[in-house]
Formats: C-alpha cells, sequence, structure tokens
C-alpha cells in the first residue's frame, strides 16, 4: 500500500473534514501518497483528483462541510460509470480508497471492491442510519443544531404562548428527533418508528394547558410526517394557535462538536491503518465503545436498533 485517495460522498455532515484531515495526515505519518477525489463519485468519473499534503488539510478541523465538496452521482449507478471509475482508479495505480459518507456511499464502495480495488468505508451521516456503529460523523453536531433551536423557538413559543410543531430530518428515521426531543424537552416527538395518534398528541396539549402551561414543542421526524400536516390538523382540532418550522438544512451545517471532532479522527485514523493492513471491503465505527471493522455485507444486512427506551423516557418526562 503505497498510494490511497479519499472520497466524500452523499450528504455533507459536520465532521467529514476533520475525516479527511484524518486520512490524509495519518497517511503522510506513515509515508504514503494521498490523493483527494472531488465530488464524491461523480469525481471518479470525470477525473478530478488532486495531491494532499499537510497544508492541504490545515485549518480544517472546526469547519464544516466538506473541502472535497460532495455530489450525486447517478451514472455512477449504471455499469458503464462503474467501469469508467474503476478504470481510473487503476490508470492512477491507486491502491486503495476511504469512502467517507453513508449507505449509498458503501453501496458505491462494494461495487468498487467487487471489482478488485480496496476500499474502507467511513461512516458519515447525521441521520445517524448506519448499523454497527454508535455514531455517525455529524450526528451529534445536529443533535445539538436542532436543541439550540428548540431552545430559541421555545422563547418565542412562551412569549406568545403558542404550539410549536418542528420539522427536523433524519430521511427514514427518527434518531435526530429523538435525541434532540429529549434534550429540549420536547412535549410529543413523532418519529417514523413508531405509530402515532395526533388525538393522544393532542390530549397531552390539552392536559398541560389545563395545568397553565403557556406553550408546547412538538418534534416531527421528515420521514414520519408532515409537519405542516400536523399543524394545521391540531389547529383544527383544539382550534389553538399553531406555529410551523421546518430546520431544513441548516441540520447540515455549522462547526462540529468536540465529539464529532475527536470521532471523525479516529475513524479517519483507522481507515488508514485498515489500508496499510491489506484489509478492506468494510466499514469503520465506534460499536459498543470501540473501533472496529465490520464487513459492507453485514452492514447491508442489518438496520440500526431505534432506542424505544429514550423514547418511552421522553414520554414520561413530558406528561
Amino acid at each position: 500500500m503505497k498510494k490511497i485517495a479519499v472520497l466524500t460522498s452523499g450528504g455533507d455532515a459536520p465532521g467529514m473534514n476533520a475525516a479527511i484531515r484524518a486520512v490524509v495526515r495519518k497517511s503522510i505519518y506513515h509515508g504514503l501518497e494521498i490523493y483527494g477525489i472531488k465530488r464524491g463519485y461523480s469525481g471518479l468519473i470525470n477525473r478530478e483528483i488532486e495531491p494532499m499534503k499537510l497544508g492541504s488539510v490545515a485549518d480544517i478541523i472546526h469547519r464544516g462541510g466538506t473541502i472535497l465538496h460532495t455530489a450525486r452521482c447517478p451514472e455512477f449507478l449504471t455499469r458503464e460509470g462503474q467501469e469508467k471509475a474503476f478504470a481510473f482508479l487503476q490508470e492512477q495505480k491507486l491502491d486503495g480508497l476511504v469512502v467517507i459518507g453513508g449507505d449509498g456511499s458503501f453501496r458505491g464502495a462494494k461495487v468498487l471492491e467487487e471489482a478488485g480495488f480496496r476500499t474502507v468505508g467511513v461512516p458519515g451521516t447525521i441521520d445517524n442510519d448506519i448499523p454497527y456503529t454508535d455514531y455517525s460523523i455529524g450526528f451529534d453536531t445536529a443533535v445539538s443544531t436542532v436543541t439550540d433551536a428548540v431552545n430559541k423557538l421555545r422563547d418565542t413559543a412562551t412569549s406568545h404562548e403558542r404550539i410549536y410543531v418542528i420539522e427536523v430530518m433524519g430521511r427514514d428515521t427518527g434518531f435526530i428527533a429523538l435525541q434532540a426531543g429529549l434534550a429540549g424537552g420536547a412535549e410529543s416527538i413523532i418519529v417514523p418508528e413508531a405509530p402515532f395518534d395526533l388525538s393522544e398528541v393532542c390530549s397531552r396539549l390539552m392536559r398541560g394547558a389545563q395545568r397553565g402551561k403557556l406553550h408546547s414543542v412538538i418534534l416531527v421526524a421528515e420521514g414520519a410526517a408532515s409537519a405542516i400536516s400536523v399543524g394545521e390538523e391540531i389547529k383544527k382540532l383544539l382550534q389553538m394557535e399553531v406555529r410551523v418550522t421546518i430546520l431544513g438544512h441548516l441540520q447540515r451545517g455549522g462547526t462540529p462538536t468536540a465529539f464529532d471532532r475527536v470521532l471523525s479522527s479516529r475513524l479517519g485514523a483507522k481507515a488508514v491503518d485498515l489500508l496499510m493492513e491489506g484489509k478492506g471491503g468494510c466499514m469503520v465505527g465506534l460499536w459498543k465503545g470501540e473501533i472496529k471493522a465490520t464487513p459492507y455485507e453485514e452492514v447491508f444486512a442489518s438496520s440500526k436498533e431505534f432506542s424505544w427506551d429514550d423514547y418511552r423516557m421522553a414520554s414520561i418526562l413530558a406528561i
């Protein structure tokens, strides 16, 4: 292993830059040549590559987003696109590739692995929906961002004695909604993993109003329902003033937390170690408190377990 590359793919996540920095500097420390692929798999097809030096990753550990940029690449889903990407890797005489991204990014890495090119995946997605890692890069920061937004919205909700329905990201999962709802003291948390009854949500709101509660906050995961629809239905059922806020892509940006920076650094460094040991076809993750590698096949065959204990506790604490 003498020459490797790194790319970021899929949705950006705070901490990706810290992971790139770790891959680059760990590689240079061990005497490897390290290259950055721009714009994910699109960069492989369009031959966007640049050598990375120590200075290439200076002053980026605290920055959100990704200096390598990221892009969706429908062409890579085709046989022709995959062959172009593989040919480029061979032409550049690269020995391995670190892929930082989510499920779709890892499936692309597996395609390259099956073609005979060594890859290691690093989980980077705010959704935290990748199994075999307790946390994915960006999740902790996204939860902190949502919690901060809830704190601010609660101030105005109290001032105007309103109900606020807040929609958060998470794709098909409710991990962000659950953790931010717990941290922000949300009165109700609506997630795709659990069936919800708006009449029960309204009953909870009424009980709060009867004991003098001036405001309420409801968090809705995007994969469970539309916050706009939920807000309209609550307003119709209770005849109370409701405001809806969709936080959107601001959840992906911002300075990564210390936790995300440390996690990114550990995972990026471990990915380089695995390639140097001649290993590939796997994802590195923080699994049960330890940095471990899991084959792509096991990752794809599983799903992230939802914390029902936390969900029940959030409901109890919001009585």
